[in-house]
């Protein structure tokens, strides 16, 4: 079914790696991607041109992680397939790509009630207050929010890739969580010092934020289990 799976580098690249260490048989392939639309666009541009892509079955590639809702239907914990993904644009415009049908509806039968089907819009970054999430959600039509989404679909797109996409939320709209736009460098990758800065700022919603991601890393590691699975 999938051939490769492209997640977020940190923790939940190891909770897909630990899921996928349960499946016997031949699992897919696994690649840590950065944080944020410049940080994977870069990646992916490169990685296509690289050994490693030529040498893959390239054909079904499935992107996971975590993500934020932008509905008060989603709680921390629930699976979100993406039917398609949406990026923003200037005065409420938007640029919206579509999933790919047939792995989207295989991933759909195998988790069944286990998962939404819903459209995911990205971000530039990390959308930290609940209010703005609900508002961008009511005016984009989506349902969660990530920072890799709608890079990874059109550019693996347009190399004639066939993706899917599913999250696991671990932050809801009902509450804020520390901004970490300034934690992440330019590679996508999480600095220790400034991260520990903002969740000692703001501790109560560093606490939630801590909650829900550990809540969401471990749906995330049984899923890819499921996901990982041929049978």
């Amino acid at each position: 079914m999938i051939d490769t799976i492209l997640v977020p580098q940190g923790a939940e690249y190891k909770a897909v790696c630990k899921g996928l260490s349960q499946v016997a048989i031949s699992p897919p392939t696994v690649f840590p991607i950065p944080v944020g639309t410049l940080s994977v666009s870069k990646f992916l541009k490169d990685w296509i041109q690289s050994e490693h892509f030529s040498h893959l079955p390239q054909s079904k590639v499935l992107l996971m992680g975590l993500c934020g809702s932008l509905s008060p239907r989603y709680n921390v914990g629930d699976i979100v397939i993406y039917q398609s993904c949406i990026y923003p644009c200037s005065n409420k415009n938007k640029k919206t790509l579509l999933c790919d049908l047939e792995l989207t509806k295989t991933l759909q039968s195998k988790l069944q009630k286990r998962a939404f089907l819903g459209v995911g819009l990205t971000s530039d970054r990390v959308i930290s207050s609940a209010n703005e999430k609900l508002h961008l959600g009511q005016v984009y039509g989506a349902d969660v929010v990530d920072m890799e989404g709608f890079a990874a679909l059109e550019i693996l797109s347009q190399a004639g890739v066939a993706v899917a996409m599913m999250r696991v939320v671990s932050d809801n709209t009902h509450h804020n969580i520390p901004d970490l736009s300034h934690a992440f460098n330019a590679n996508g990758s999480l600095q220790p010092l400034p991260l520990a800065i903002c969740l000692l700022r703001q501790p109560i919603a560093a606490t939630r934020l801590i909650s829900g991601s550990l809540r969401g890393l471990r749906v995330l590691r049984h899923i890819t289990e499921s996901v990982g699975n041929r049978q």
